[in-house]
């Protein structure tokens, strides 16, 4: 099936209800669909006032680290005379993840307006978005409804004609994963090599160019529009599950599975009515075997693990994993595991930016491990070389590319340890002997 889907009965559509429909992406469309009336109406508060209404909501950062935005906001301090800015994170690098670029691509002023209205709330008069290099569309998209935005006069100087200024900027990334870390995306923006800095200091101190500095997601910031228009209570009672979670989520499904697309559900829905209801279940014939909720980085849950998993930031970890950036990659039976392991370890090995040693070796030596392993050339003394290597690489870099390197070689181990050991005793891949046969 083509993204974007027709929605499905039991979906909750807010941020994809005009997926799939042209006419939104003009600024006279978007228009005529409610756009702009939240700026307006947060052009009309105390920032402060904006700030607290996103806090009371309780929406949560959408990128992978869930960190509540509203408390992100009110570290900006508006009115202590230094250039503040925000920055979008629109490089959406992490594999299985493709929400963020149908926002761009269907609705790209909803993005826009959050932007602004975030922008005002933290005191900040430049916006830069920082969009993927290989988004060409969405590029398109966002570029032509910026300009349309400056043209109606709801960017630039006087704001709506309000007192504000709110400048919006389209920055092209270069393709580098590191990037979508938001410091290594701070220094990209500057000119600067894609490398992560050290923190403290944070950016809400010290960000871009040295000033206060707020990065968030664009699932994020094109939530934030509702939640100006509809209140504070209205998003906190959208709610199936843990309080800490409300709102609706966009999850983007890949991997073998029937309806693959992006689904938009209230957060606490049930994963494994998700995964056969609203996506079809495995292929026909097959059954799922493991399922990556969160993008390649978190870790892999069990099919046991997912009947209990509430998908919400508490749910996925009580279930084994994290809710990460909503990337659900599914595996079948049919699929090796040691050889999607070794797939995703060597993505992480290739995208390592290699200023911290652990990230630089610890993920390049994994790789030629697990690929040993899957080739059948393996020996019972590599697993625990594996778990060694991840120990040293976990929690002692400057950001968490070596742990999310990690985090699916040690769930796969301790979750897959047969099919390890079949490699290792065998001396072959069990997979590639049985597809031969067939």
């Amino acid at each position: 099936m083509g993204y974007p889907h027709p929605p499905h009965p039991r979906e909750t559509v807010l941020l994809s209800q005009y997926f799939g429909d042209p006419e939104a992406r003009s600024l006279a469309g978007w228009r005529q669909r409610g756009g702009y009336r939240a700026l307006e109406q947060a052009l009309a508060m105390e920032p402060t006032a904006v700030t607290t209404i996103v806090k009371d909501s309780g929406l949560r950062g959408r990128g992978g680290a869930g960190f509540p935005t509203g408390t992100k906001w009110s570290f900006m301090k508006p009115g202590d005379g230094k250039a503040h800015y925000l920055c979008c994170n629109a490089d959406e690098s992490e594999p299985g993840t493709f929400k963020d670029r149908e926002i761009m691509r269907w609705t790209p002023h909803a993005l826009v307006e959050g932007c602004a209205i975030a922008a005002y709330a933290i005191g900040a008069e430049t916006v830069y978005i920082y969009i993927r290099g290989e988004f060409t569309e969405p590029l398109q998209r966002m570029t032509e409804a910026v300009r349309e935005a400056y043209a109606a006069g709801l960017l630039g100087p006087g704001a709506m004609g309000g007192k504000a200024r709110i400048d919006v900027r389209i920055h092209k990334g270069a393709g580098a994963y590191i990037c979508g870390e938001e410091t290594a995306l701070m220094n990209s923006i500057e000119g600067r090599r894609g490398n992560p800095r050290i923190k403290p200091p944070f950016p809400a101190t010290a960000g871009l160019f040295g000033m206060p500095t707020t990065i968030n997601n664009v699932e994020t910031l094109a939530a934030v529009p509702h939640i100006i228009t509809q209140g504070a209570a209205w998003y906190k009672a959208m709610c199936l599950s843990s309080p800490k979670s409300p709102g609706t989520k966009l999850f983007s499904v890949c991997g073998n599975v029937r309806r693959p697309g992006n689904y938009e559900v209230v957060l606490g829905f049930p994963f494994e009515e998700f995964l056969y209801d609203l996506c079809g279940g495995p292929p026909a014939g097959r059954k799922f075997k493991a399922i990556i909720p969160g993008g390649a980085s978190v870790p892999i849950q069990t099919m046991d693990e997912v009947r209990a998993t509430k998908m919400d930031y508490e749910g996925f970890v009580a279930g084994g994993s994290m809710l990460g950036s909503g990337g659900v990659i599914c595996i079948d039976d049919a699929q090796c595991m040691v050889k999607q392991i070794g797939r995703l370890a060597r993505f992480f090995a290739h995208e390592s930016c290699a200023q911290c040693t652990q990230c630089r070796e610890g993920t390049s030596w994994t790789t030629k491990i697990v690929e040993r392993i899957e080739a059948g050339q393996g020996t019972p003394d590599d697993l625990d070389t594996l778990l060694e290597i991840a120990d040293n690489m976990t929690g002692k870099t400057i950001c968490v590319l070596s742990d999310s390197c990690a985090v699916p070689v040690v769930s796969g181990i301790q979750k897959f340890r047969d099919e390890f050991d079949a490699h290792i005793q065998g001396h072959r891949c069990p997979f590639r002997v049985a597809a031969a046969a067939a």
